[in-house]
């Protein structure tokens, strides 16, 4: 069974536009609800949480009318990181749980990612069951008019979520003498990430938290960390921590001013969970976008590394599958299975924190633990058709694979989340790699234009 509506991160598209809009949240909602309702003696429950774009307005009613029509009970938690609702949704023995984000993209986008009663994202094959029963319509799913869901507020979301960050880190430390600037994307961190920071002891230099609906992302935050590399030399701080919209990818910077990713923090935690025998499976679950740096360097540690396709997802099954216990990608999501179900940045960041405390030695000589080979990434964006099956594009692939043959790695996909094709090399050889993302791309231009 195929998918069409749901994505490699749950729904998404452009908000008040189908999918993304309030007829089909109110149809997803209805089809999960009546999917995962269990009759083991409790009210359903539904918790649903979001980040802080305009949309999340029009969505989070929406969700909550479809969810109740089937007899769930709603619980609305506000403003809150996606790894917070997976936890919660644990927590407070959910039959689901929602997260209304589109976590790195601008404000004009929006998703809905939805949790099982475990905490975990749904897989692919629940999705498409998923999208039959919306097919199908909803005429049998309907609660009678005495078992209609309620919903209610959690008032104490946010400092559940804040205690349970705090218990990730090591009891014996404190970050007392460390100053962090971090950047919280005016998203769904801006009031967590501070008080975890200054609970823990830290002089915290926050910016990007104030939200307006319009600004998450913007020129901010993970996908944007030139602001916080900026602030760190500015207030002279220890390091940067850079989160996005929904906080669940980091980038680090140490203090000069240069950003870490995602890679050097994986390599940083499995060398020092390795190194206190608490890294499981001897291994490190990445993707195809790792870098060859971190590989190389993981095996000289004796940690092996299981790569996926690009998603978290995907990552965090994997980590199940072989019992592992850390994976991620290089672009920030960490996943910690002792703790979470998906990317969580902030307990990712007290992982690098608790390393550089123990070192007492400066970011700059902590967090760079590999040399990362070269590598180019150049999205190319495209309308309509399939320019990958275009035969000159076909050829310039060939061509390129070729030329790199032996001395790197190309990789070519389309993006799951939006209309663009994702062209990577990496190698030794810093022209060469560009010279075949060069080709590719104008290739795709030509097939697409």
């Amino acid at each position: 069974m195929t998918r069409k509506l749901f994505g490699t991160d749950g729904i998404r598209g452009k908000a008040n536009v189908a999918p993304i809009d309030a007829h089909t949240a109110l149809s997803v909602a209805m089809a999960a609800g009546a999917l995962f309702r269990r009759d083991v003696g409790h009210r359903p429950l539904v918790v649903i949480g979001k980040d802080t774009r305009l949309s999340g307005y029009m969505l989070e009613p929406a969700l909550t009318a479809g969810f109740t029509a089937v007899g769930l009970d709603v619980v609305l938690l506000g403003p809150l990181p996606t790894p917070g609702v997976g936890m919660l949704t644990r927590s407070l023995r959910a039959d689901l749980g929602v997260m209304i984000s589109a976590s790195h993209n601008p404000f004009d986008d929006n998703g809905i990612k939805l949790f099982g009663p475990d905490g975990f994202k749904l897989s692919d094959a629940v999705e498409a069951e998923i999208e039959a029963r919306i097919a199908d319509g909803h005429a049998d799913d309907l609660a009678p008019a005495s078992t209609l869901g309620r919903a209610r507020r959690l008032e104490d979301a946010l400092g559940r979520y804040i205690e349970f960050v705090k218990s990730s880190f090591p009891r014996q430390l404190r970050l007392d003498g460390l100053k962090i600037v971090v950047d919280c994307a005016q998203g769904a961190a801006y009031r967590a990430a501070p008080a975890v920071l200054f609970e823990l002891g830290a002089e915290v230099v926050p910016i990007a938290v104030s939200p307006d609906g319009f600004n998450i992302n913007r020129e901010c935050g993970a996908t944007a960390p030139e602001a916080m590399c900026r602030a760190v030399v500015e207030h002279g701080a220890d390091l940067g921590l850079a989160l996005d919209g929904d906080a669940d990818r980091l980038i680090v910077a140490d203090e000069k001013g240069r950003p870490v990713d995602g890679d050097q923090v994986m390599g940083l935690i499995a060398g020092s969970w390795l190194s206190r025998g608490e890294l499981k499976g001897a291994c490190l679950i990445g993707t195809v976008m790792c870098n060859l740096g971190l590989e190389r360097h993981l095996n000289d540690l004796g940690i092996g590394l299981v790569r996926t396709p690009v998603g978290d997802r995907y990552v965090v099954e994997r980590m199940r599958a072989d019992g592992c216990n850390l994976g991620g990608e290089p672009s920030g999501h960490v996943v910690m299975s002792d703790y979470t179900t998906t990317g969580d940045g902030l307990i990712a960041a007290l992982q690098v924190l608790a390393v550089l405390v123990g070192a007492g030695r400066p970011a700059s000589e902590v967090c760079r633990v590999f040399e990362p080979l070269p590598q180019l990434l150049r999205n190319v964006r495209f309308g309509a058709g399939a320019p990958l099956e275009a035969a000159g594009v076909k050829s310039a692939i060939a061509a390129g694979e070729s030329r790199l043959d032996g001395q790197g790695r190309l990789l070519i996909r389309k993006s799951g989340t939006e209309p663009v094709i994702r062209i990577m090399a990496e190698g030794e050889d810093e022209k060469l790699i560009a010279t075949v993302v060069d080709e590719i791309a104008r290739s795709i231009e030509d097939a697409a234009g």
